[in-house]
Order: C-alpha cells, then structure tokens, then sequence
C-alpha cells in the first residue's frame, strides 16, 4: 500500500510551522496531501481559493504534495482517497491534548487509519494561524512567519 498522508487543516493561512511538518514528514511518506478542511461555520481572512493558491505557492514544488479540499470527517476523506495516514503537528501540551482525543476517536471509527504526530521545531514554537491573521488585520508585516514563497498582501 502507497503511505499516502493527509496533513488537515484550515491554513487561514499557512504558516513556517505548518510548511516545516510537511517538509520534515516528505521522506516518511510516498505522497501528502495537504487538505483544507472545509468549515462553513468558521469565518476565515482567506478565501478558499486563496487559501488552495497559499498551498499550491508553498508546496508546488515539491513533487510529492498535493492540494485538496473536503467537507466532512477527515477519515472519510482518507478513505476516498485511500489514505491510511493522518499527519499532525504539535507545538506543546495543549495540542498534544487536543490532538490525542481526536485521534484516538479517529482510531475508533476508523482502526486502519494511523495518526502520526510530528513536534514542532522549537523556532516555529510560538507561531499560529491566529497570530498571523491578527499581524495581517493590523497591518503588520507577517512575512517572517510564511513560508518563503507565500506571498500575503
């Protein structure tokens, strides 16, 4: 079986912690997906389609990942696009808390599906979607907390 993972999330907007996961983890998988999960109660900065453009600037050279989008539960999405994995990352006891629960529930609705955690880089520690929308709101210049070829105006 292809080890396929689906690395979730809303990326409102991408950030350096969420590019360095998908970096570190290229060599553990054959191919990622990074999937924007799709949220219609959430009111995001980014548009869906600018948030796939954000990906696809990050990622688009990398031959191993892909761009997606789904509604609904993440395992089903992986079973749609036989999937086997889920990647996460953490920044700290809060996420590893969070982040458990809802894999080990995972795990119970769908048993052939494995969570992989991967530690944020201590660097990257302190960075956030939310920090980073709230930089932008203000005006500020959040470029130090993008990746390199995501460009936000």
């Amino acid at each position: 079986m292809k080890r396929k993972a689906v690395f979730p999330g809303s990326f409102d907007p991408i950030t350096i912690g969420h590019y360095s996961i998908v970096e570190r983890a290229l060599p553990m998988f054959d191919e990622i997906v990074v999937a924007i999960g799709e949220n219609t109660s959430k009111k995001f900065m980014f548009s869906l389609e600018q948030r796939i453009e954000h990906l696809k600037q990050a990622f688009g050279h990398f031959s191993k990942v892909s761009i997606m989008s789904y509604s609904g539960l993440t395992i089903d999405f992986c079973r749609k696009i036989n999937a086997p994995y889920i990647l996460r990352g953490l920044r700290n006891p809060n996420d590893f808390e969070y982040e458990r629960a809802i894999a080990q529930i995972n795990k119970s609705m769908a048993p052939e599906i494995e969570t992989f955690f991967l530690v944020t880089e201590p660097k990257y520690t302190a960075i956030n979607s939310t920090i980073v929308r709230d930089i932008l709101l203000h005006g500020g210049n959040a470029q130090d907390f993008l990746p390199e070829r995501v460009k936000i105006n």
